[in-house]
């Protein structure tokens, strides 16, 4: 199968919903891909091609989607799983960072010694908008020592620069399909 059959198949497995969260956004709701087993499939498949034979020691997925993509990259790539969790949400000591949202800020955290410096990993979350959540964890990464390898998403919203901010950074950035707009 082409690249760009696979494109034409993931696109059509994601439902658009209009004006959700609110009026004027076209909500990108990848259920129905993750509900599809052979799409899905699929899907876990081509985030992990380019990164088959990186030598990637941890998947990090960023809560909460990217648990979801992390746990499946993970396991085809023989790597660990690490979370990304909203502010308060794990147990142990952590590290955070504040990060930009569309409106305001949130900030995420991970367990101090989740990652040792040098470690190779590969970011993850379903979907990349203005990149404000990805960004951030990159900081997080970058502050234990780890390597990014690289950061997938399924769905870029290239309108919204997210992916191109974190090229800038230095981030090798793989997404499965792109939407025009918000």
């Amino acid at each position: 199968m082409t690249g760009e059959t696979f494109l034409t198949d993931f696109k059509a497995a994601i439902r658009t919903i209009p004006d959700y969260p609110k009026p004027g956004i076209q909500f990108r709701d990848i259920t129905t891909l993750l509900s599809d087993p052979s799409v899905f499939r699929a899907a876990v498949d081509a985030l992990v091609g380019p990164y088959a034979n990186a030598r990637i020691r941890h998947v990090v997925g960023i809560e909460a989607r990217g648990f979801i993509l992390g746990g499946a990259l993970a396991h085809q790539l023989t790597a660990g799983f690490v979370p990304i969790r909203k502010s308060g949400k794990l147990p142990r000591e952590t590290v955070s960072v504040t990060y930009a949202l569309e409106y305001g800020e949130d900030r995420m955290e991970l367990h101090r010694d989740a990652i040792e410096a040098g470690e190779r990993v590969l970011l993850t979350d379903d979907l990349i908008a203005t990149g404000g959540t990805a960004l951030g964890a990159v900081k997080l990464l970058r502050g234990l020592g780890a390597e990014i390898v690289g950061a997938c998403f399924l769905v870029d919203l290239p309108d919204l620069g997210g992916a191109q901010n974190l090229r800038d950074l230095g981030v090798d950035v793989h997404c499965l399909v792109a939407f025009d707009g918000e």
